[in-house]
């Protein structure tokens, strides 16, 4: 298996009491190393469902999901902790950065935490908001920042690790039409520039008309356009 993502006949389901609702049925997709893919649908269908199937913050009713060739459903919650943080970055719609922290101390956080050396995560993390435009933010808090900024410090998080593959749920949904485009700009430079996957949850068709393959998510079931 050369995918860095794969999921085999994955289902998803919930119980309420004794009515079951399902949200995925049967789902195949093969996520290869530096391909961009877009996936639409209409709000409630599962798509951040998937997204979080994907990156292993939640289990398929039913089915397999791969990571860099480990079965998830195998492996112990600390294991599929270590591959993900190891291969996967996340950056949803709301940005989700720690409030008393600078936007240099949010970028590092995820090298600190695995137990790099301090300077040089701080170092990476300058280097890297530099590149998203925001040398002159390194220490405003989360406050003190815009709408598109703290958006820019999420992204920039979720690329320091250098991951195999970005999931992003909506990146742009709370932001206004120009720095929504920035933004979707940015992850795309930034993306081939680590030749790392990209796949995005999104409403927009003109964002997903620029990505290499664009999937609908309806009634359970993914198609390509």
């Amino acid at each position: 298996m050369n995918n860095l993502i794969e999921c085999q006949q994955v289902s998803y389901h919930y119980n309420s009491g004794k009515l079951q609702t399902s949200v995925l049925e049967a789902l195949n997709l093969s996520i290869a190393p530096g391909e961009s893919i877009a996936i639409l649908g209409q709000s409630g269908c599962g798509k951040s469902t998937l997204l979080n199937l994907l990156g292993g913050i939640s289990q398929p009713s039913t089915g397999q999901v791969f990571l860099n060739n480990n079965n998830l459903g195998e492996l112990s919650e600390d294991k599929i902790t270590e591959l993900r943080a190891q291969h996967l970055g996340f950056v949803y719609q709301f940005h989700h950065l720690l409030k008393d922290f600078s936007a240099l101390d949010n970028v590092a956080m995820p090298l600190l935490i695995r137990g790099d050396n301090k300077q040089t995560a701080l170092m990476s993390a300058n280097k890297l908001l530099s590149k998203v435009g925001l040398q002159n933010r390194l220490d405003h808090r989360p406050a003190q920042l815009s709408g598109g900024e703290r958006q820019r410090v999420a992204i920039a998080r979720a690329l320091i690790t250098k991951p195999s593959c970005l999931l992003a749920d909506e990146p742009t949904g709370n932001l206004d039409t120009k720095n929504a485009a920035d933004i979707f700009k940015l992850m795309i430079e930034l993306n081939q520039a680590q030749n790392s996957a990209l796949v995005i949850v999104t409403h927009d068709e003109k964002i997903a008309q620029q990505m290499q393959r664009v999937l609908v998510l309806e009634n359970g079931r993914l198609s390509e356009v």
